[in-house]
């Protein structure tokens, strides 16, 4: 078993970032990749030492599947969906067997955990720019996320504006939401969990 997946050395993997933002700056959303303060962030919170299933949205060029892949155990898996090919070509350098690698769009995220067998992921983490894409499509992907995800299983996200926070209310209610300044930009964090009834709300 790989227990570094570094498929991609820093400086290339910002070059990379910042070139595919300038071709598709509403898709990509930031002209820099996440810091390692993020990285870390994001996934203490996801706590994945127990999880068997994490799903990953708009991965880039791996930094947080990086990160994610040191803490995950040896049984489990990890399904990065990128809507970028550029992106998709350098996270499928990693040879680590846990991580799958999807060249699609998360609004089709129980289809796809369909198409690999996966069950209902413990754990989803975005990093899609909810403020890049429109509000119809922001909310279809947050109902997927939610009807795919497992009882009591966690929702993160991290992002520059708030609007996810909004789209996300409607169906997991309020975030706790955490500000990271160790990144460019600064950005916050959140974090839902759903709810397994209606008395939980």
């Amino acid at each position: 078993m790989i227990t570094d997946n570094r498929f991609l050395q820093q400086s290339d993997s910002r070059l990379d970032f910042f070139r595919c933002f300038l071709q598709k700056p509403q898709q990509v959303g930031s002209a820099f990749p996440s810091s390692r303060f993020l990285e870390r962030r994001v996934v203490t919170l996801a706590g994945l030492r127990k999880a068997r299933t994490v799903v990953e949205l708009g991965p880039g060029t791996g930094g947080i599947t990086n990160a994610a892949l040191r803490e995950l155990p040896p049984s489990s898996n990890l399904l990065s969906i990128e809507i970028n090919h550029r992106f998709v070509s350098i996270l499928r350098r990693c040879s680590d067997p846990r991580l799958l690698v999807h060249h699609g769009c998360a609004a089709n995220l129980r289809e796809i955990l369909h198409y690999y067998q996966l069950p209902q992921p413990e754990v989803v983490i975005s990093g899609i720019p909810f403020s890049n894409i429109s509000r119809g499509k922001g909310q279809r992907i947050i109902e997927e996320i939610h009807t795919a995800l497992s009882p009591n299983g966690s929702f993160i996200a991290y992002q520059v504006r708030d609007l996810v926070s909004k789209l996300g209310r409607s169906f997991f209610g309020n975030a706790e939401v955490l500000r990271v300044f160790c990144n460019i930009p600064p950005l916050r964090i959140y974090r839902w969990r759903k709810k397994t009834c209606r008395n939980d709300i």
